[in-house]
């Protein structure tokens, strides 16, 4: 199959969140299994002079291209942005000369101005698409009234032409047919776990030593971005409730919204934490890795999750997890590698206790998350996706 894959952001803008890891895993496994893939991307800063991205780049009509491990990459020309959204106009161009190479288009995300207008030329040459909205069906976090506007206009077409809607979990799929999307046009696929990049893994201390984080001393982290609807801002207060004289909370991950850092930084004063909880920005690949070695506890404390990806990356190393009821991961990690927890302060520091001062259920979770970690694996979400586009094809 000749498969088409376009997204906002991909590799190496790896500050952009759970979509750039994702996207490129699926891409291998489908090359793996011998398709042909092309990733369709905007150009989000190449060739700024603070970027240094050894990548093989040349020109091409519509931006700049690229082979990664047997992916090719298009970067379109970005003419303006508005927060994450892009200017691309050459995107136009791109459907009316290249779309008619590839046998089937997936697209990733919502409220960008990429999808509706390729997926209007699918339509028109009757190419089957898909559509995974990873958590943006239901707006959630700003701009509903746009939103709103979005999916009554545009993205009207743009959803019903669609042959199938991936759902990330069992709690996805419950929230869009709740609003209003056909079951039979929904399938379900996990999001997966790149566990060579987990494995192996790398000795304790390194990141501990780095940060002057007393071996002795109970770890929590928290991964992911800093913005309010990850409830950083309640880990922090239930941290200061649970570890009133000694424990080490980091905060690591790139700042999602402006000034939302400052906020929890105030809000660790707060609480009189301030001297251990530690803010270490955007953290990637070994030193990553270092610093999910040393972690006792994950915690992901968030009000709304469509999977949970760095739950995920956090279970492949091993390390027992806490999310909320709102993370559709929850359904993997309940008695198996972690504790569900309501997103409200008491809950979470009542699990936090129980993860830190009973050793034989920390023991069994512990040894649960090598199980949760095997349902996980790229290689098998990406032969998943490949029968999804198959079914797609034998239908259209």
């Amino acid at each position: 199959m000749r498969v088409l894959k376009v997204v906002q952001s991909y590799f190496p803008f790896q500050d952009r969140g759970g979509p750039v890891v994702k996207v490129r895993a699926l891409a291998r496994g489908l090359v793996e299994r011998g398709h042909h893939v092309t990733v369709l991307t905007a150009d989000l800063g190449l060739r700024k002079p603070e970027n240094h991205f050894a990548l093989p780049l040349e020109r091409s009509s519509w931006g700049w291209r690229s082979d990664q491990d047997g992916i090719e990459v298009i970067y379109l020309a970005t003419r303006g942005h508005y927060r994450a959204l892009t200017i691309n106009p050459a995107v136009l161009r791109f459907s009316r000369q290249a779309l008619s190479r590839f046998d089937v288009v997936h697209f990733y995300g919502l409220y960008d101005l990429l999808g509706p207008p390729i997926a209007y030329f699918c339509r028109r040459r009757r190419t089957p698409y898909v559509i995974e909205p990873m958590g943006m069906f239901h707006p959630i976090d700003r701009g509903f009234l746009l939103k709103r506007l979005w999916h009554g206009t545009v993205g009207c077409g743009y959803v019903c032409g669609a042959a199938r809607l991936v759902a990330t979990s069992e709690m996805e799929r419950e929230d869009l047919i709740e609003d209003g999307v056909s079951p039979e046009k929904l399938v379900i696929r996990y999001n997966g776990i790149d566990l060579s990049s987990c494995h192996p893994l790398l000795p304790r201390g390194a990141f501990r030593a780095e940060w002057n984080i007393p071996a002795s001393e109970p770890m929590i982290l928290f991964l992911s971005r800093l913005i309010p609807r990850k409830g950083a801002d309640i880990l922090i207060e239930a941290f200061a409730e649970t570890c009133r004289d000694s424990g080490r909370l980091v905060i690591a991950g790139p700042e999602g919204e402006a000034g939302y850092r400052a906020f929890l930084e105030r809000r660790a004063q707060q609480y009189r934490v301030a001297d251990r909880v530690l803010f270490t920005g955007p953290v990637y690949d070994d030193a990553k890795k270092a610093m999910l070695a040393d972690a006792d506890v994950f915690a992901l404390p968030s009000r709304y999750e469509n999977f949970a990806n760095a739950a995920a990356e956090a279970i492949a190393c091993g390390v027992p997890v806490i999310v909320t009821d709102r993370c559709g991961i929850r359904s993997l990690v309940e008695g198996q590698a972690g504790l569900v927890i309501a997103p409200k302060v008491e809950p979470l520091a009542a699990a936090l206790r129980q993860l830190l001062s009973d050793k034989l259920l920390y023991a069994r979770l512990k040894e649960g998350c090598n199980r949760v970690a095997s349902r996980l694996r790229w290689d098998c979400l990406a032969k998943q996706m490949e029968a999804c586009y198959g079914e797609v094809l034998h239908r259209a």
